[in-house]
């Protein structure tokens, strides 16, 4: 969770943060109501035939909640819980030593779990199936191939890119959870525990007003119920109001909509730079001198969900909506289009 969060631009009082308000069952979590109910009766129906719980895939964007439930999973099946991420297995010697190292019914928790190496995979589809791992000594013609037993886990696997598993990967998950976006309300039930948490009062207005830009995703909901915290310390005292939530919002870029400074940069790029025209996401990266991942993963899939750009055969443009949010005017020739 930390390498994840580091990597979109947290700083370490976000990670400290964010691990003081994680639920930690599945009856204090937050929406995502049919996922809990699937996987709640996983732990269930294990528990009842007393053997490990079947590997999970959770699938979604960042923020959430897939490491929470994975860590709800170790902790309702009363496992320990063993963390790792995908780019740190780079190597079919990472996996098998991860793996020959898991205690009896351990969780093994693989975030980003697309990111690992082709033969890190393969070495995990045999684990996964028949909990053995086939280790290689030496090389050339006196290779040979040492099968190592492994006790019974649970692995849980992170991904907001799904589609990049490859099939033989996906199919041995027992379960897989796509996760939702979730609604205002979800997101204000979000923010009242952590403003609790926090010893914060708020009112229902100044909850829907942080919920309805946190752009269907509680981490950032939290992590704008810090900013508001701090603008309201500094300037009112402590005292949190719809006034404050707004200057505090305003401050920080986070518009009407929940886009903050690099979403509005790739709309005003689209319509702007590139005058409407279709762009690669390549030619959009360099243009803002931003990643292609952070720009793919984190940035369009807001803009598409709420309809302010479209992804065609040719590349990514801004749609009516979009050019409105800016302001501006759709060409004639466009105008139509994407309505």
């Amino acid at each position: 969770m930390s390498d994840e969060l580091l990597g979109q631009g947290a700083d370490p009082s976000d990670i400290v943060f964010e691990s003081a308000i994680r639920p930690q069952s599945l009856s204090e979590f937050v929406g995502q109501h049919k996922v809990r109910g699937q996987i709640q009766l996983l732990i269930d129906a294990a528990e009842i035939q007393q053997r490990t719980p079947d590997h999970i895939l959770l699938a979604g964007p960042p923020g959430l909640g897939k490491t929470t439930l994975a860590m709800i999973v170790a902790h309702e099946s009363s496992r320990p819980l063993r963390m790792t991420s995908g780019p740190a297995i780079q190597h079919a010697g990472d996996m098998a030593a991860i793996l020959s190292s898991l205690s009896s019914g351990e969780v093994l928790f693989i975030d980003e779990i697309h990111r690992m190496s082709r033969s890190a995979e393969e070495m995990l589809y045999l684990a996964m199936e028949d909990f053995r791992v086939d280790v290689m000594v030496g090389k050339g013609a006196g290779a040979t191939s040492i099968s190592l037993d492994l006790d019974p886990f649970t692995l849980v696997g992170a991904t907001t890119r799904s589609g990049l598993l490859p099939n033989p990967l996906r199919d041995r998950f027992g379960f897989t959870a796509n996760l939702d976006f979730y609604d205002e309300s979800e997101l204000a039930e979000v923010l009242s525990r952590a403003s609790k948490l926090m010893r914060l009062e708020l009112e229902s207005d100044t909850l829907a007003l942080i919920a309805s830009r946190s752009r269907g995703t509680p981490r950032i909901a939290n992590r704008l119920l810090r900013r508001v915290r701090d603008y309201s310390l500094v300037n009112s005292g402590g005292s949190v109001s719809v006034d404050s939530v707004t200057a505090a919002l305003e401050l920080y870029e986070v518009d009407e909509l929940g886009l903050d400074r690099l979403d509005r940069s790739v709309l005003n790029a689209l319509i702007v730079k590139f005058e409407g025209k279709p762009v690669g996401l390549n030619t959009l990266s360099v243009a803002l001198g931003e990643e292609t991942d952070t720009i793919e993963s984190v940035v369009e899939p807001f803009l598409l969900r709420i309809g302010l750009i479209v992804r065609t055969t040719r590349g990514r443009q801004a749609t009516a909506a979009g050019y409105r949010h800016l302001g501006l005017s759709m060409p004639t020739h466009q105008q139509g289009l994407f309505d």
